[in-house]
């Protein structure tokens, strides 16, 4: 069993998954080690920027209805708070819901790091609780309570017997881990252990794990077909929904490395199937996985049914503005569960990768697997290009961009998006996760890929008015060596 519910904090990736954030290769190379067991992590002497777990695990928890955020921290750390707030009212109000969720800082101090803060954090709980009655209160982690071995565990365990309401710790600490979708594992720990309750029955719905729902009623449309609803983690989702994912037919995810915890303890401790394939973008991944989701609920002619009509409406346009998007280079700079997907779907468009930069790789994922996305691509792939493992480094995306000059960029945050632009390169940034779910999804962004290459008047203009920190000198180095030796 490769996930311990027993345990009051997740392993983080480096450990649990032999994952690394620093790499320079190809596809065949980093897969070959990966299944080996060889591949090793390359530090670097300068990191220029990465994100924190702490930011995925409580903006991931923040977005259930109706809970109590509490992050046991300095005030700084808390800055993610208003952000998480726009966006979960927001989408609350998109979707016609509210939602409550508060978010507090317990603003640690000089004397807390001393002293400790176990005290003043109990009393701000139930404080909260008594203002706010969150049906659940998850408690986050920092650095600052790492550091001084603040027993957080045991505040939470004291709690229990005076709130009555679910409550538990997230172990998120920045420098726990260097991978920051270690955060979600760590939202996903907290809920399987404190929130999911056994089976009781089994109902018609598929857990459908996902970042903001943009393409709910899309999925809802598609799943009628098969006689399932689709239950949508964790945004505007509800405590008590939650509690009853055990009972769920399947879970699904619309990306490998922010399900494949929570789908992989569902699958083990209760029994639900986690459909383990890669993921519906393009044409080969809707298909591949509806057809995964259609085995495990026994409605594979119903399955093949839908994709047969949507079929006949679709694919007649997508091969014909293939005919202008091939031979199109391109370069990527994503996380792992989308640079690899997205690599696949711009084969499958007839365009060429030619660099493809993963924030980090997983050499396995929860069920001690090859990501499903990698092994496809290494099977699949017409050709082998280069990988590398960026950690979000831009200065080591741009030296790439200047070397092999791509006719378009590929970014999932719009952070390194900009320095492209202001490089001159073409750029789209896919920051909706469903860009490119399904046939119309493929067939929108295939024309979207061209609107970007025909017009190229803003990043011409700006590259010539903006002066980028980079020297030729810079430029001149080679990409391979920006990281150290790997690691003995």
């Amino acid at each position: 069993m490769s996930i311990n519910l027993k345990l009051s904090a997740v392993p983080t990736r480096e450990n649990r998954l032999g994952s690394v954030t620093g790499y320079s290769g190809d596809l065949h190379d980093i897969v070959s080690k990966s299944k080996c067991g060889s591949l090793k992590n390359r530090d670097r002497c300068f990191s220029q920027s990465s994100s924190c777990n702490a930011g995925c695990a409580l903006s991931q928890l923040s977005g259930i209805r109706d809970v109590a955020i509490i992050n046991h921290a300095p005030s700084g750390c808390t800055a993610n708070a208003p952000r998480s707030e726009v966006t979960n009212r927001q989408l609350a109000a998109k979707r016609g819901v509210t939602n409550a969720t508060v978010f507090v800082g317990t603003d640690m101090s000089e004397k807390d790091t001393v002293f400790g803060g176990a005290s003043s954090l109990s009393d701000i709980v139930k404080e909260t609780y008594n203002r706010y009655k969150p049906k659940a209160i998850f408690i986050g982690t920092s650095c600052l309570t790492g550091i001084i071995g603040e027993d957080v565990d045991s505040v939470v365990e004291e709690l229990k017997k005076e709130i009555p309401v679910p409550i538990a710790a997230v172990h998120c600490e920045g420098f726990r881990s260097r991978i920051w979708a270690t955060g979600f594992d760590a939202s996903d720990h907290a809920v399987l252990t404190s929130i999911v309750k056994p089976p009781e029955k089994k109902v018609s719905v598929i857990n459908f794990k996902n970042f903001y729902e943009s393409a709910r009623e899309e999925i809802i449309s598609i799943f009628s077909n098969f006689g399932v609803k689709p239950l949508f983690l964790y945004r505007n989702s509800t405590v008590e929904e939650l509690s009853h994912l055990s009972e769920s037919l399947a879970t699904v995810s619309i990306c490998g490395v922010l399900g494949s915890y929570l789908g992989n303890g569902l699958e083990e401790k209760y029994g639900v199937p986690f459909v383990k394939t890669i993921n519906p973008l393009g044409v080969a991944g809707f298909e591949t996985w509806l057809r995964g989701i259609g085995k495990v609920i026994n409605k594979e002619a119903e399955v093949e049914a839908y994709i047969e009509r949507e079929r006949a409406i679709y694919l007649p346009k997508i091969e014909e503005v293939k005919k202008e998007l091939k031979g199109l280079r391109a370069v990527l700079g994503m996380g792992p569960g989308y640079t690899y997907e997205v690599s696949r779907v711009l084969q499958e468009l007839g365009m060429e990768v030619v660099w493809a930069a993963s924030w980090h790789h997983d050499k396995k994922h929860d069920n001690g697997e090859l990501p499903a996305a990698l092994k496809y691509l290494d099977e699949n792939s017409p050709y082998n290009f280069k990988v590398s493992v960026a950690d979000q480094q831009n200065y080591e995306i741009l030296n790439i961009l200047n070397e092999y000059k791509p006719d378009i960029y590929f970014s999932r945050h719009p952070g390194t998006t900009v320095w492209a632009i202001k490089q001159g390169a073409s750029a789209l940034c896919v920051n909706d996760e469903y860009m490119i779910f399904g046939y119309k999804g493929t067939l929108d962004f295939a024309y979207t890929v061209l609107d970007t290459i025909r017009n190229r008047s803003f990043e011409k203009n700006l590259a010539a008015r903006v002066k980028l920190p980079y020297t030729d000198w810079w430029y001149n180095q080679d990409n391979s060596l920006f990281m150290k030796k790997e690691a003995k």
